[in-house]
């Protein structure tokens, strides 16, 4: 009969948990997986759950009811092309498609406009939290028509995370056409920047000062209580706890190989802020970070052959020196998240999103990986500023960077002494002078550019473009 409220394609672990979550909230819900006993066994094991399996996509729509709403949770380029000519015929006008995979803002962008041809409405939805976010309450950021939203935003909000600190659901309308994608992509980023701003702390902590994996869970769980408290420090102390568990001595943190993989959308967020002139170092930083961890072989080979600085000793205070790591932390995740929300506000522009940063800060607080306490302070920042031209210049944040910059410098210059690569840090320190810099040597290459091509110049003194006889 056709009387379930949505419809979900795709039952791997994230599609299966989104179900749950929705039928925990007392919606109805018609699956489908391209493989018959998935389908079957997932709807065997919840027979108590308002979950009916269909065998066929004409099956999965006839159990819906109008305008009908179907959710796709299947792997992000070509499938979901495939799925959507296969739903076309199926689909009435007002009928609803929502993305929730991690799609390319501009294939979002190229559905919607076919789609509507059909007079069917499309969402992309960004969706973060993994397994357990998809099932207990994920961050959800939808981007489409306002009409197309609100058809699913009572689920939508039901099944959201709710913030701790006012219960307000993780969710919000972020604009037109990609827009949802668009911010999915740059938490994505700023999720590669905070994880490698992580492993450099990790790795200055052990290399320079000799922690060893016992005293690094103290560190991280006692950061975990202040301002850096988030769900990345708080797993990072849960991973140095971890005894191996294939019967090896010690932590199974030492015997994971050091080759980061990723899935692409690190990358499309610094290729998209090359697009717009955005800025971002410390998200490229950590997408080529883990780029050149997958050269492992020749890392290895490089290691015997390339010469190290003299033997570093570290003479320092440790305590002293933890808390430095833990402000120049700070700083760099900062400056990072300043990136990303200059992009996120460049991108706004450029394609009328129109995307509200207040609100976007504010549902990243709960159920996605980058949430933090630390996003409450970027929520109020934007909710003072609007229009803040970067969040460095936040008199709280501009405060904290005054106060720990040293801090910062010395953990970074340390790390240079003793070989120890940093890359985001390095690039998210290089981010803050250059930002806070009255001049930069751009006058030296606009010169060379002039000399080597003619490219002209504007001068300091006086209106207009300048081409000069650089002959002596």
């Amino acid at each position: 009969m056709a009387e379930h409220d949505i419809g979900l394609i795709g039952l791997a672990v994230m599609g299966q948990n989104l179900v749950l979550n929705m039928a925990r909230h007392g919606y109805r819900v018609a699956v489908y997986n391209r493989t018959v006993e998935t389908t079957d066994e997932f709807v065997a094991r919840h027979s108590d759950q308002p979950i009916t399996g269909a065998h066929t996509l004409p099956e999965l729509v006839a159990l819906l009811r109008k305008p009908r709403i179907v959710m796709l949770m299947v792997k992000a380029g070509a499938p979901v092309d495939a799925v959507i000519d296969q739903l076309i015929p199926l689909l009435e006008s007002g009928d609803l498609v929502v993305d929730g995979g991690n799609s390319h803002f501009q294939d979002t962008e190229r559905r919607e406009a076919r789609l509507a041809a059909h007079g069917i409405r499309f969402l992309g939805l960004g969706v973060s939290g993994g397994e357990e976010g998809a099932l207990h309450g994920p961050s959800l950021m939808p981007g489409g028509t306002p009409e197309a939203y609100a058809m699913i935003e009572p689920l939508l909000t039901a099944i959201a995370a709710k913030a701790p600190s006012d219960g307000a659901p993780c969710v919000t309308y972020l604009g037109r056409g990609g827009a949802g994608h668009y911010v999915k992509m740059v938490h994505n980023g700023i999720e590669y920047g905070d994880m490698q701003l992580i492993a450099e702390s990790y790795d200055i902590l052990r290399r320079v000062v000799g922690l060893r994996n016992a005293e690094l869970a103290e560190v991280f769980a006692a950061w975990n209580q202040g301002e850096l408290d988030s769900f990345l420090i708080e797993i990072t102390a849960q991973i140095f706890r971890k005894a191996d568990d294939h019967g090896q001595t010690g932590e199974l943190v030492d015997y994971i190989l050091d080759a980061a993989g990723q899935k692409g959308t690190g990358k499309w967020t610094s290729q998209s802020a090359l697009d717009l002139g955005v800025p971002t170092p410390t998200l490229t930083a950590a997408v080529e970070a883990r780029t050149i961890s997958a050269l492992k072989a020749e890392r290895v080979a490089a290691s015997k052959i390339l010469s190290a600085p003299a033997m570093y000793t570290f003479n320092g205070e440790r305590a002293a020196f933890v808390e430095a790591v833990r402000r120049a932390l700070y700083c760099s995740k900062v400056a990072s998240y300043a990136q990303g929300m200059a992009l996120l506000s460049a991108a706004s522009r450029e394609y009328a999103y129109a995307i509200p940063l207040a609100r976007t800060a504010a549902i990243w607080r709960a159920g996605c990986i980058i949430r933090a306490r630390f996003l409450a302070d970027i929520t109020e920042a934007y909710e003072a500023e609007p229009h803040l031209a970067n969040l460095m210049l936040a008199p709280k944040f501009r405060a904290a960077l005054s106060a720990y910059q040293a801090e910062w410098r010395d953990v970074v210059t340390t790390a240079i002494r003793a070989g120890v690569p940093t890359p985001a840090f390095s690039a998210s320190l290089a981010y803050y002078d250059s930002y806070r810099s009255e001049r930069l040597p751009a006058n030296l290459i606009q010169a060379q550019r002039d000399l080597f091509g003619a490219h002209t110049f504007e001068r300091t003194d006086r209106e207009g473009t300048f081409h000069a006889n650089w002959s002596v």
